[in-house]
């Protein structure tokens, strides 16, 4: 009853403390805004930035996080899913799925540490999301990248120019190949050089096989080549890339599937056990010298997937 009472009102002060930074925040971007919009003076030497800025936080909680590229990692995660929120909302869910994963721990089990553990573990599920949505995102922009490449090299080859042959992309690609061009032709319009809005495209999506593309459109910028052949030879191995993965994935997917098996293989036995005769799961919950032994067990599970994860990562 003392955690529910301690979570309601830290939840209300973190609630009103969410509210007023917000409120703040947007009094501030509206002074930035009428700032941007009057006239400068004749003898000003500002060089005025149409590119949005990343903002930093002054003072308190927000400063140290900006400094460990926590809430920098966190934004950039939240964009390259393709998700339009704040990173304040994004925070806010996390701490109220860490109240209620700690809150039903602690009345099932009756144990700090196991509330602290699975109220951890509840506000890594938004992180858990953001990064599937990423990772599908990125997949999905991988897998449109090669015939949009295709289509980049005949309109180049039929004389449209680089700009030209984006649109046509955009017209005919969807999410998400389709609206990234779209923007990079939206930065261009409102005067944004197009290497650099490749090089903001590559930050949204970090694909690998797009910072070729972005490498090739630099090097072209700067000596002057013939772009539609190097974007040709470039979709071959963008192709060429792709099919190398696949066959690292199927080679990999045997130990892949046994690590994941023998990962989940102790709760599923648990659980079995738990269901058919409560008797023998008992002592693990209700004993002292139990709870020890669940704590060890869980901790030395999670690493061994880890340890299987890293040992399977395959670097190309």
């Amino acid at each position: 009853m003392d955690l529910l009472v301690s979570s309601a009102i830290f939840l209300v002060v973190f609630a009103i403390a969410i509210i007023v930074f917000t409120s703040r925040e947007g009094d501030a971007s509206a002074d930035k805004v009428a700032r941007r919009m009057a006239p400068l003076p004749e003898d000003s030497p500002e060089d005025v930035d149409i590119t949005r800025q990343v903002r930093k936080p002054e003072q308190g909680l927000l400063t140290f996080l900006y400094r460990t590229t926590l809430l920098r990692s966190l934004e950039q995660s939240i964009w390259q899913a393709g998700l339009f929120m704040r990173t304040s909302e994004m925070m806010l869910i996390m701490v109220l799925m860490f109240l209620a994963g700690g809150t039903v721990t602690r009345i099932i089990f009756g144990d700090a540490l196991f509330a602290l553990g699975g109220g951890a573990l509840s506000a890594s599920l938004p992180i858990f999301y953001l990064r599937f949505r990423r990772r599908r995102r990125l997949k999905a922009f991988g897998a449109q990248l090669p015939h949009a490449l295709d289509l980049l090299r005949s309109s180049l080859e039929a004389g449209h120019s680089l700009l030209r042959g984006m649109q046509v992309v955009v017209q005919e690609f969807g999410e998400p190949l389709g609206s990234e061009f779209r923007t990079v032709l939206e930065q261009t319009r409102i005067g944004l050089p197009l290497t650099r809005a490749l090089g903001e495209l590559l930050k949204r999506m970090p694909e690998e096989d797009l910072r070729l593309l972005v490498v090739a459109v630099r090097v072209q910028s700067e000596v002057g080549s013939s772009l539609a052949a190097i974007i040709g030879r470039l979709s071959e191995i963008v192709r060429t890339r792709q099919r190398l993965r696949l066959q690292i994935k199927a080679l990999t997917a045997q130990s892949r599937m046994g690590g994941m098996i023998v990962g989940l293989l102790p709760l599923i036995v648990l659980g079995a056990f738990s269901l058919i005769q409560p008797g023998y799961t008992d002592v693990l919950f209700h004993n002292p010298t139990g709870l020890k032994i669940l704590k060890a067990a869980a901790v030395m599970d999670i690493s061994a997937l880890l340890i299987i994860k890293r040992m399977l990562r395959v670097d190309y």
